[in-house]
């Protein structure tokens, strides 16, 4: 009856949602809908076919603009090899139900078609991840290098003295006595029953135990302080070298020649050997889902993407993503009209994103005067707060773009409006996507009857709609 309860639900959404979608179809609106990437590991996808995914893993993604530390967003990673054997069934078919409601849908994380960040479940920041696929590093290719080769001291956590009272102060001395093994030769080491994140958290979360408060965010960079993590099963043969290594305690102790042999095969191993790799996983994938129906299909493209994305989507048909405070042109700082593709979407900002009014109240205040001088060709100081005329100003920008869409929160579009816009832009924000935990509780402060009756602010969105011809 628990389970009944709700496939009865859905079943009533799925009415409602067709419904809604007829009607904006006959009113010539087109609706396009989201994939995410991942699935959640309790859900009924993960309870019907378990073996489709790899529930010992978690998809996330490195350290990008959001996270310092890397997302893990939680989700069991695919078991792709399996979802192969009948040409990704299980994809096709969601693509089939989507087209029930939608003429187009944004692929979440397209990057993760290519690869994904995947972090073993023992662990709880996204630091510790690994991509998967990807053509590890062999043992001999390190002689090779001419790294000098220690496994403890390359792929278990360097902790010294002075790293314990760098981190914990007046804690060092607990540190030892509960989570580190016997000092030798200046390197402590973790007990046994400490070497993951997930088994601190549990301990210190414990009350019975009455751990420091302020512990854990050292204990977690402990756990990553490493140069390589060792490919699982391989004999010490086979390692992904951790990525940022060079911000590592660990890497800044060793001699200057091994840190640049090392970040050289850092570099060799993130930007330059897995492109075809990952290029020939994309395509194995992307094709089967494009061909299951006749939506158009968009792609978030955002983070740390590989130099074959580009082309795969052109090649396949696939509209990239360009927000304007993510430049993905490195001699920019913001978006320029002049390398937003006609095929793609452009907008100021996304569900994982501040607002632009959030944006722009919350950000570094230097970053913001040169958006105001660069891009807004404002004079004199930036205002301190998102008048409507900036936000509008912003708005104009995205419809004179060259992107064959340009989508907008409802948020960033109220914004120009001063008697609409909601009164506390914090508020406004869907997704932090660095925390798992948090929740999307975000709901429109206006009802779309009181939207409709706004008659100076639709007037004004029509005038710019029509006045950049996207009317």
């Amino acid at each position: 009856d628990e389970v009944a309860f709700f496939y009865f639900v859905q079943d009533h959404l799925d009415k409602q949602l067709r419904e809604a979608a007829a009607y904006a179809a006959s009113l010539g609106v087109v609706l396009k809908g989201d994939l995410p990437i991942g699935i959640y590991r309790y859900s009924v996808d993960a309870w019907v076919a378990p073996h489709l995914y790899n529930m010992d893993g978690q998809a996330g993604a490195p350290p990008d603009p959001f996270s310092d530390n890397g997302q893990n967003w939680g989700f069991p990673t695919y078991r792709w090899e399996i979802m192969a054997e009948d040409n990704y069934l299980w994809w096709r078919q969601r693509m089939q139900h989507l087209a029930r409601y939608f003429s187009a849908y944004r692929i979440d994380h397209i990057l993760g078609f290519f690869r994904i960040w995947d972090i073993p479940y023992k662990q709880i920041e996204g630091l510790p991840g690994v991509f998967n696929p990807a053509i590890p590093v062999e043992r001999t290719e390190l002689s090779l290098r001419g790294i000098d080769f220690d496994y403890t001291r390359f792929c278990k956590p360097h902790i010294t003295e002075g790293d314990l009272q760098d981190l914990f102060g007046v804690h060092a001395d607990y540190i030892k006595s509960v989570f580190l093994g016997g000092e030798h030769s200046g390197i402590y080491h973790f007990l046994a029953e400490w070497e993951s994140q997930r088994a601190i958290q549990e301990y210190i979360e414990n009350p019975e135990n009455n751990a420091p408060a302020d512990i854990q965010a050292g204990l977690f960079e402990l756990v990553a302080n490493v140069l390589l993590w060792e490919v699982g099963g391989s004999d010490q043969q086979f390692f992904h070298p951790r990525i940022m290594m060079d911000k590592t305690r660990s890497f800044l102790k060793l001699p200057y020649s091994q840190q640049q042999r090392l970040f050289e095969l850092h570099n060799d191993y993130f930007f330059r050997r897995q492109d075809e790799f990952w290029k020939i996983q994309a395509m194995k994938k992307l094709p089967a889902l494009k061909a299951a129906t006749n939506m158009l299909i968009c792609g978030e493209d955002l983070g740390m993407v590989p130099a074959t994305v580009p082309g795969v989507m052109k090649e396949l048909g696939i509209l990239s993503l360009e927000i304007q405070r993510m430049s993905k042109n490195p001699a920019t700082e913001f978006l320029q009209a002049i390398d937003i593709p006609y095929w793609s979407v452009c907008s100021p900002s996304t569900h994982d994103m501040s607002t632009i009014r959030g944006w722009w109240e919350e950000s570094d205040r230097e970053q913001i005067q040169r958006f105001f001088q660069q891009e807004l060709q404002g004079t004199g100081i930036a205002p301190l707060t998102c008048e409507p005329e900036i936000a509008e100003a912003i708005i104009h920008q995205h419809l004179q773009w060259p992107s064959m869409w340009s989508v907008f929160p409802l948020q960033d579009l109220m914004a120009i409006d001063g008697t609409l816009r909601h009164p506390h832009p914090a508020e406004e924000r869907i997704n932090v996507p660095a925390n798992p935990k948090h929740h999307w509780c975000y709901r429109m402060h206006l009802t779309l009857e009181e939207l409709n009756k706004a008659a100076e602010f639709n007037g004004l969105l029509a005038g710019m709609l029509k006045e950049t011809g996207r009317a």
